[in-house]
């Protein structure tokens, strides 16, 4: 019985691939890809000759179960995203717990991911620390953002760039003007910054300088303070 690998593939700098994640996504029979346009400059790169399949959000839980059974009979499957570590605001959960169930061994490769670089360039404590990843858009919104104010960790949050601005807003209104934070922005990429401040200081910059690329949005836990400025 062959294994489901989960391959990260670089935020950024394509030369942040590991000579392991090549060498696996050579010898695989398969390879699941987000998107095999975007992956297909990643493989070209590093001559991967591979054949890809889509796996995405849209069709994963169609394919999931065609997926188990081709690597029950033998063949042995990589899976990556468009960026970073599968299963991280990606897809991957669902395909890693129904090999699992199945008794196939899942092997998941160190590697590139967003979060780790933004909080530890941050400079806001990183021994101990919260991922929530994309909060949702609507519902259940106001209700997590009410819960994570008396979060004590540190709080690591992805974040379009269009919404970027109205979540500095929320978070300032929830967690205090004066709650100290950072947002890093196309990390590993030529156009990298971290932004440094209060959640104050930094919708006000954003408001002023319209902010572009992937967002990371690193923000200090509670502390003995009021959660809010009065």
């Amino acid at each position: 019985m062959s294994e489901l690998y989960i391959v990260p593939t670089p935020v950024g700098n394509l030369e942040d691939m590991t000579f392991r994640a090549v060498q696996v996504l050579r010898d695989v029979d398969l390879i699941l890809a987000e998107d095999t346009r975007t992956s297909a400059v990643l493989l070209k790169k590093y001559g991967i000759a591979t054949h890809a399949e889509s796996h995405h959000k849209y069709n994963e839980h169609q394919k999931v179960e065609l997926i188990k059974e081709k690597i029950l009979s033998g063949m042995s499957v990589a899976l990556i995203s468009d960026a970073g570590t599968p299963g991280i605001s990606d897809p991957g959960f669902l395909l890693v717990r129904t090999c699992a169930e199945a008794g196939i061994k899942v092997v998941t490769l160190p590697g590139p991911t967003a979060c780790i670089p933004a909080i530890v360039n941050s400079g806001l404590p990183c021994d101990r620390f919260c991922f929530e990843g994309f909060l949702p858009q609507k519902k259940g919104r106001q209700t997590r953002l009410t819960e994570l104010s008396a979060e004590r960790r540190t709080m690591v949050f992805y974040e379009s760039p269009f919404r970027l601005v109205k979540t500095l807003a929320q978070f300032a209104e929830f967690f205090g003007d004066g709650r100290k934070a950072a947002v890093c922005r196309e990390i590993s990429k030529v156009h990298e910054t971290t932004v440094r401040g209060t959640l104050a200081e930094l919708r006000d910059f954003f408001t002023a300088n319209e902010p572009k690329g992937e967002i990371v949005i690193v923000v200090q836990g509670a502390d003995d303070h009021p959660k809010k400025d009065s």
